[in-house]
């Protein structure tokens, strides 16, 4: 797998390839993706940055999808429990995957200049926290590693 940056490339063909992989997926599995869990879905993948729930609930009350928060809750629990997104905890917003339906050990990587998000893949088997689990008869199931910092086109366009 390979990480998804920053850098420039066919948004259009990731929306569209990112929907057709869920779809394909859900189907293969017997799993519901509604209207709403697509839409959501969907606002996630239209950027690559966090959004919060709010602002996905705000765009879902736009379209007439519902103005509830539970709402966009749902939708987002059924999108991060079966791999489709990635919440990150440090800004309690979230992102779609980059690989969904992939077994992976997501590492996000989001930039506090311009909020961009992308998503590279780790092997928790092979450092300290594989270690220390196996020390304390610990199984890891499932991991997420967060870091902040500012990304190569921000870098190039000057200090941050």
């Amino acid at each position: 797998m390979d990480t998804i940056g920053f850098d420039h490339h066919d948004h259009a063909a990731c929306k569209s390839g990112g929907i057709e992989t869920v779809e394909r997926y859900c189907a293969a599995h017997g799993l519901n993706l509604t209207p709403v869990r697509r839409r959501v879905l969907e606002i996630l993948l239209e950027e690559h940055r966090a959004l919060g729930a709010y602002e996905i609930l705000d765009r879902l009350r736009e379209e007439g999808h519902g103005s509830q928060p539970p709402v966009a809750y749902r939708a987002l629990d059924f999108l991060t429990k079966h791999g489709f997104a990635h919440k990150i905890e440090r800004l309690n917003a979230f992102t779609a995957c980059s690989h969904p339906g992939e077994a992976h050990a997501p590492v996000i990587l989001f930039c506090r200049v311009c909020e961009a998000v992308a998503e590279g893949v780790a092997d928790p088997h092979r450092g300290n926290l594989e270690r220390v689990a196996a020390e304390t008869g610990f199984r890891i199931e499932r991991t997420v590693t967060e870091a902040e910092g500012v990304c190569s086109n921000c870098q190039r366009n000057g200090p941050a």
